[in-house]
């Protein structure tokens, strides 16, 4: 592994998450890899879960870490080519992914959308061009399109909380009995939210349904349906009560329309979960890439019952960091 930014650098998922698991057992069984190695972490946006989780699972594999706050400590980036920079810009991203490089033996960056102009955010220019210009390892810490170590963690949730058998010889867990149906359901907010969580979740469990790991199905009022290129072979429906029919995972999120970028549209009906609207599951199990806004996205009486995976799925946000950390390390 040379990079981390989506589901597309990772070939077996079973693997991987054995891995995950196997180093949640054993959290510092492979610290001499990390060692004199440093892990930099660049953030041009806020962070909680993902900053002190990705710095832990370095810690863990040995590594020192040097964490840098673009958005307060760094200088203004220009980040286009052939213009004269005598405006607000005070460094080019040339030297500066370059010079951080130099510094670091990985890198991990973290960006959020400007959710103003689609395909401006959905190129990635800023992360393609950290890959690019900083010659290093990277690691997306969240990107414009996708947040993929929260995506890996809420698959190593699953499996964990679900009924799996790994097969050795295989290297592929097989759900004993059916296929766990999860649910992506869209919920309110206050604020227009980007699509990257719930794009990145769509891309995952698209996949780990191809791989024979779960039956995948996304809950969404009409307008809010995400870019197709995320969500090949997902059941989409437009009635959550619908969705949560024998659901074993559901998974809640919000996110502004990708067809009408960036805007919150009207929608009609409750879509906020509660323990009452999970009484049709298969007494399923609630997850939430967090923070989450209490009694608008999710019921408090889910986040306090023993249905919420929530502080769980936090806590796999560690051996998601880690596996993938200790993968670019093995080949350095």
């Amino acid at each position: 592994m040379e990079k981390f930014f989506s589901v597309g650098d990772v070939a077996n998922l079973s693997q991987i998450v054995h891995e995950a698991l196997q180093e949640k057992a054993s959290p510092n069984a492979n610290e001499a890899l990390g060692k004199h190695k440093m892990m930099g972490l660049v953030f041009l946006n806020p962070s909680l879960r993902t900053r002190l989780s990705t710095q832990k699972a370095a810690m863990n594999l040995g590594m020192n870490v040097m964490v840098m706050n673009m958005d307060k400590d760094g200088w203004a980036l220009e980040t286009r080519d052939g213009v004269v920079m005598n405006g607000t810009t005070v460094e080019h991203i040339r030297e500066a992914a370059a010079v951080m490089g130099e510094y670091c033996d990985i890198l991990g960056l973290r960006c959020f959308p400007g959710l103003k102009d689609a395909e401006e955010d959905y190129s990635e220019d800023l992360f393609n061009k950290f890959l690019k210009f900083c010659n290093t390892p990277v690691v997306s810490l969240e990107s414009a399109t996708r947040h993929p170590l929260q995506s890996l963690t809420d698959l190593i949730t699953i499996i964990e909380n679900g009924d799996f058998t790994f097969n050795e010889a295989t290297q592929q867990y097989i759900p004993n009995g059916k296929k766990p149906k999860v649910v992506l359901t869209w919920a309110p907010h206050v604020k227009a939210l980007p699509q990257a969580v719930p794009n990145s979740f769509s891309e995952w469990m698209c996949e780990a349904q191809k791989q024979g790991l779960v039956d995948f199905v996304i809950a969404q009022p009409k307008g809010y349906e995400l870019n197709e290129d995320f969500t090949p072979g997902a059941t989409l429906v437009y009635n959550q009560e619908e969705a949560f029919k024998d659901a074993d995972f559901i998974y809640v999120k919000n996110w502004s329309s990708y067809k009408d970028y960036g805007k919150i549209l009207p929608f009609e009906g409750e879509w906020m979960p509660t323990l009452e609207s999970l009484k049709i599951t298969n007494d399923a199990k609630v997850m939430h890439c967090l923070p989450v806004r209490r009694d608008l996205e999710l019921g408090s009486d889910i986040l306090d019952s023993e249905k919420s995976l929530v502080v769980k799925e936090a806590g796999n946000r560690v051996w998601a960091a880690q596996v993938v950390i200790k993968r670019i390390l093995e080949n350095k």
